[in-house]
């Protein structure tokens, strides 16, 4: 039998533990897949440290995407560039090995959508998923632009989202927390009636499968995708490296 996890802070709903638990039960395995909530980076570290022998993997989702590298023996070298480590591998050796599958996931999902009028882009938020998307975007070829609640010279604020701004940047992410359930009247203050049926937009939440976000961008005429077949793609992706 091998154990498995999700690290995280708040992990009231879990694909992952849906997914792997379900997969376990259709493929009649013993292995087991847990939440693991922490309050803090040094709890995250704690933890890895008395108990990474009990595993043979975890996932990490927000807040430590981040936080997690330096506790990590080594990181591939993707999820490097990247500076966002979502996938552990811990070897027979007990060594953790780092590794980014949001990429992977994104960069499947995107493609679905493509091609768009033009590959401009806006990222909203600045955490570990946005690095990741950022990455596949650079890869694409894609110009963006992150937006965060305090700009900078290289990242809008929101106040900065004039319709002129929505009107040249044709792929919309939303890589926040904001409208996650049971939030779910939240969204990002975007000018939404800027949003015509040449933009798309992608919400990396999957509960509620429809978010304040993405009815908006509907009702003004855009494609829309939540982040459910981004999470499919990534934990496929997890398990395949638990697996090397």
């Amino acid at each position: 039998m091998s154990r498995y996890g999700l690290i995280g802070k708040t992990l009231n709903y879990s694909f992952s533990k849906e997914f792997f638990s379900k997969k376990f039960e259709k493929e009649e395995r013993d292995d087991t897949y847990e939440n693991i909530e922490l309050e803090s980076p040094e709890a995250l570290a704690q933890y890895l440290k008395n108990n990474k022998n009990d595993f043979k993997g975890f996932n990490v989702t927000s807040p430590y995407k981040e936080a997690v590298i330096p506790l990590l023996d080594r990181v591939n070298k993707e999820a490097k560039i990247i500076g966002a480590v979502n996938t552990i591998k811990v070897t027979p050796t007990k060594k953790l090995v780092g590794y980014n599958t949001d990429v992977y996931g994104f960069a499947l999902t995107l493609s679905d959508f493509l091609p768009i009028k033009e590959r401009t882009a806006l990222i909203l938020g600045t955490g570990g998923a946005s690095k990741a998307i950022a990455q596949v975007l650079k890869t694409m070829d894609f110009d963006y632009k992150f937006v965060s609640r305090k700009g900078s010279d290289d990242i809008y604020s929101y106040q900065d989202l004039t319709d002129d701004v929505i009107k040249q940047h044709y792929l919309i992410i939303n890589c926040t927390p904001l409208g996650t359930y049971p939030n779910v009247l939240v969204y990002p203050k975007i000018p939404y009636m800027s949003i015509t049926k040449d933009h798309v937009l992608i919400d990396l939440i999957y509960n509620p499968s429809q978010t304040e976000f993405l009815k908006r961008g509907f009702t003004q005429g855009a494609r829309v995708c939540n982040g459910l077949k981004m999470l499919n793609l990534q934990a496929k992706k997890s398990w395949s490296i638990w697996q090397k």
